[in-house]
């Protein structure tokens, strides 16, 4: 990007505010908003993403950001009485990511810049404490060898580990400042040989290395994992905070801690987070020691404990929404080192949700806006049965819920193997680090021995919507013997099958079983909201699902076959069917007449397969009818090729060698074989599929046009109310559904003719294919309809075959990041989405009243459903189960948009 010569490159935190995210980050907009609110805030500056964009497209820093720094520094510096590292009294910065989107712990940070060999003396003479000056510089010199230089972080803990079993002792509080002395100097040692330099002494020098490598850790190996898993774009940069030190490591006195203003795994208000006393934050989030409750704080600092609770309201009276706050206590004063709006489970997500609305801070728009499609199909997963027989061998805190059975592995290597093998996994650690990121992602859940609710696995794990126990500490968990030790001496060993509840914390040996979720059931109408008994979790699934019903404007149908599925889906919400697959309802025991079909030799054979077929397909079809009585079902003529109703060729093959060999009879294998022959492809699904197999079959759409309207006609004389949609599969040309719809149009006035029902049957057809989205101008002359089948579509505009690229070549795509996501699961907006837009324009342009839908699984897709919204489409349709999350995102796309109408 070219730099301007004006630009700003560095805000103090005075100048900033909450709505500059995009340029201070996350971190910095929220310091310098709660610099603004008037709390303590240690003084700093936020230099700009902006700087970190030109940083890595240029390979250098902006020109002018040393001078603009050095200014900021200096301000600092005057504001503090103190100069950067001086011998005397030196002042301490720290330098801390924050991107515009909260990426717990995939970032680099380094404390306590500014201590040299020199000032470390100083800061001792100044705090009266020799041990917490040189417990300061050894993990200033473990962070940035780390984080700046790269040299491997567990030389560093190794040599941590060694000092205190010398000593006897079991945490580094307990070392002496005579054995801190002696680890730096080991440390020192580890940085020469690792790094190639020694520990640079020059403050000025440490804070601007480490500013860059903060930089470079937007585009480290974990953060572009974490950001393509949660779909946050790889341009956005991050800006660097430089904030003056506080410490919590000074003594009892002292102490840090991570607070939330509701309990982010429940919802519930009350006061949640986790103390450590004399420590700095990264203990915290690390969970190398185990924290106490936040409650313990009144306790132990009754001042500081009522200080933290007024400035948590204020906050949350503030950003009307429940705040995930860092702060540290220096000798008895408050600092607030952190606030963003907090990552919180799907249930809290809801609670809070109508919480909120019931108090009057947001309304039910806003409500709406606060959960998402994903979270609500969180809630939807099944929980484990309460009555089932199971061996409890721990407990720990309920971090993130969700039922979770797998094997037990205990690094992510081997969960990511293992995942990639199809087995499912548990992840075990005694506490994670951002290098099990992609561990956490193949694992069914995580399960660790240390850290509470603000731990870098529960953090991370409610972000993602992964079922985490954390704190367990009854279990033994021996990562390097591959082994995990329960109370009683039982021994886990890797592969053992474990389960995890993450709405309890309850661990168990072996498979539990589970049940329905209450959401499911609610859905279902097994569970009533308005009920006295009702889980106050329904209730608020209930509220949130009833005003997005009211506003949204795309109607929800489902993708359902039979009368089973259908009315399945009209529990859950369904407006109709949306594609109902004529294929499936060919299998089983009527394989046999489509065998009959295809063997035909005669226009007489033919004629006899179809009629065998006619009253088959004509029940399902009263049966779905019945179903959906009222509302549209649009079926879809058989579309698959039709060798797919015939045997394996090679099962079929030995068969008849067999029946040869023994000479016993095979003509029908035999002719089943040459059929199979006849019919083969090399790539069957742009071969004599769809519309195609409707002109070149004669009798075949015929014979489904007369079962559906002969259905239609039985259920009008039941006193039903049919709404049949007829639609034509794999149209590329106008002509094709010309021919198509005379016949079917010559069938239905024959079955009025008969019947003497009046028929009102609409005709219209797919969009699945690239010609038929640019010619749908024309097309939509002959289409009272078209439905997007985006699956095909997608199919055909980036030349993809699904069922071969998915396994061959997509894990690299996504790791290289040339997909963000993969395009059968949301809609490719610029190539794809691009043809869907230009068919809507057309298609109303020819026909306004046209009824336009999707019935590709994009349909249930939450991003894409919001994308079918803005396109103008008037429903989609998705498999039953996502037709509540359908609605959902349907409710919030529509208060969205108005939204921004409003605004």
């Amino acid at each position: 990007m070219s730099e301007n010569k004006d630009q700003k490159f560095v805000y103090d935190f005075t100048e900033g505010n909450k709505d500059l995210k995009d340029l201070l980050g996350g971190k910095g907009a929220n310091l310098a908003e709660m610099t603004n609110l008037g709390l303590p805030v240690p003084p700093g500056f936020t230099i700009t993403t902006e700087a970190c964009k030109v940083y890595l497209e240029s390979g250098d820093e902006p020109p002018a950001l040393r001078d603009e720094v050095s200014a900021h520094l200096a301000a600092l510096e005057r504001k503090m009485g103190k100069k950067l590292g001086q011998a005397d009294d030196p002042l301490l910065v720290s330098v801390r990511s924050g991107a515009k989107f909260s990426m717990p712990g995939m970032m680099d940070t380094v404390l306590n810049i500014g201590l040299s060999d020199a000032s470390v003396e100083g800061l001792a003479r100044q705090s009266g404490d020799e041990r917490f000056a040189w417990d300061s510089y050894r993990r200033l010199i473990q962070m940035f060898g780390k984080t700046v230089l790269g040299v491997e972080g567990d030389l560093f803990e190794e040599a941590l580990e060694e000092a205190k079993r010398a000593k006897q002792v079991t945490v580094d509080t307990d070392l002496e400042p005579a054995d801190l002395k002696k680890l730096v100097k080991q440390f020192k040692k580890i940085v020469k040989a690792e790094a190639g330099r020694e520990f640079p002494q020059d403050p000025r020098e440490q804070m601007d290395l480490a500013v860059k490598a903060v930089f470079d850790s937007w585009n480290g190996d974990r953060a572009k994992l974490y950001r393509r898993q949660e779909r946050i774009p790889h341009d956005l940069g991050t800006a660097v905070n430089v904030c003056s030190m506080v410490f919590g490591n000074l003594g009892p006195d002292s102490g840090t801690g991570v607070a939330f203003t509701r309990d982010p795994a429940s919802g519930q208000q009350g006061v949640y987070g986790d103390y450590l006393q004399n420590a700095q934050g990264e203990d915290v989030v690390a969970g190398i020691r185990n924290t106490v409750p936040l409650a313990d704080l009144e306790s132990i600092d009754k001042k500081s404990y009522d200080q933290l609770m007024g400035i948590m309201e204020t906050l949350e009276n503030h950003y009307l929404d429940l705040c995930d706050i860092e702060f540290t206590i220096e000798r008895g004063q408050l600092w607030m080192l952190q606030t963003r709006v907090g990552k919180r489970t799907a249930a809290a997500a809801f609670r809070i949700a109508t919480q909120l609305v019931d108090q009057g801070l947001i309304d039910e728009a806003e409500a709406l806006q606060r959960v998402n499609g994903a979270q609500l199909a969180q809630l939807m997963f099944p929980r484990f049965d309460e009555g089932a027989e199971v061996e409890q061998v721990g407990r720990g805190i309920a971090a993130s819920p969700g039922a979770a059975v797998g094997k037990a592995v205990f690094d992510s290597y081997t969960a990511v193997k293992w995942s990639r093998s199809g087995e499912k996994v548990i992840l075990i650690r005694r506490e994670t680090n951002p290098d099990d990121l992609d561990g956490m992602i193949a694992a069914e859940g995580i399960l660790t021995s240390r850290g509470g609710k603000t731990s870098h696995a529960a953090v991370v794990a409610r972000g993602m919507g992964k079922t985490c126990v954390c704190g367990a500490e009854e279990l033994e968990v021996d990562t390097k013997r591959r082994r995990m030790t329960v109370p009683g001496g039982h021994v886990v060993e890797e592969g053992d099958v474990v389960s995890i509840d993450g709405s309890t914390g309850k661990v168990y040996l072996g498979e539990v079983p589970v049940v329905p979720s209450p959401v499911v059931e609610y859905f279902e109408g097994r569970m009533h909201a308005g009920a006295d008994d009702a889980d106050e979790l329904v209730q608020a699934v209930h509220r949130i699902m009833a005003y997005a019903d009211r506003v949204r404007r795309l109607r929800v149908r489902a993708n359902a076959d039979n009368a089973e599925d259908a009315a399945r889906a009209r529990r859950f919400g369904a407006q109709g069917i949306g594609l109902c697959r004529t294929e499936h309802m060919f299998l089983g025991d009527r394989r046999q007449y489509v065998e009959r079909l295809i063997l035909a030799d005669t226009e007489e054979e033919r004629e006899a397969a179809l009629k065998a077929l006619l009253p088959l397909q004509k029940k399902d079809f009263v049966e779905l009818f019945e179903a959906m009585d009222g509302l549209p079902v649009t079926v879809r003529l058989l579309d698959p090729p039709l060798h797919e109703f015939l045997p394996d060729i090679t099962e079929l093959s030995v068969r008849v060698a067999l029946a040869e060999a023994r000479k016993e009879p095979h003509e029908n294998e035999l002719r089943l074989l040459q059929a199979v022959h006849r019919l083969h492809e090399q790539n069957p699904m742009l071969g004599l599929r769809g519309v195609r197999l409707g002109l070149v079959i004669p009798g075949l759409f015929t014979m489904q046009v007369r079962a559906i309207a002969e259905a239609a006609a039985e259920r009008v004389e039941a006193k039903g109310d049919p709404r049949a949609e007829i639609m034509i599969p794999l149209v590329g040309t106008v002509q094709e559904l010309e021919l198509v719809r005379d016949d079917a149009e010559r069938v239905i006035a024959e079955v009025r003719r008969s019947t003497g029902v009046e028929l009102k049957l609409a005709l219209g057809t797919m969009i699945e294919l690239p010609r038929a989205a640019v010619t749908a101008g024309q097309i939509a002359e002959c289409a009272e309809f078209f439905s997007f089948g985006t699956n095909d579509l997608t199919q055909t505009v980036w030349g993809f075959s699904r069922d071969d690229v998915e396994a061959s070549f997509f894990t690299a795509y996504l790791e290289k990041g040339i997909f963000g996501v993969s395009p059968f699961e949301t809609i490719d907006k610029d190539g794809v989405g691009a043809l869907v837009r230009s068919a809507v324009e057309s298609g109303r342009a020819t026909r306004p009243d046209i009824k336009l839908g999707v019935c590709g699984e994009h349909g249930g897709d939450p991003e894409s459903v919001h994308f079918f919204h803005e396109v103008g489409l008037d429903y989609v349709s998705c498999s039953p189960f996502r037709i509540p999350v359908a609605r959902l995102e349907a409710g919030r796309a529509a208060a969205g948009s108005a939204g921004s109408d409003s605004r």
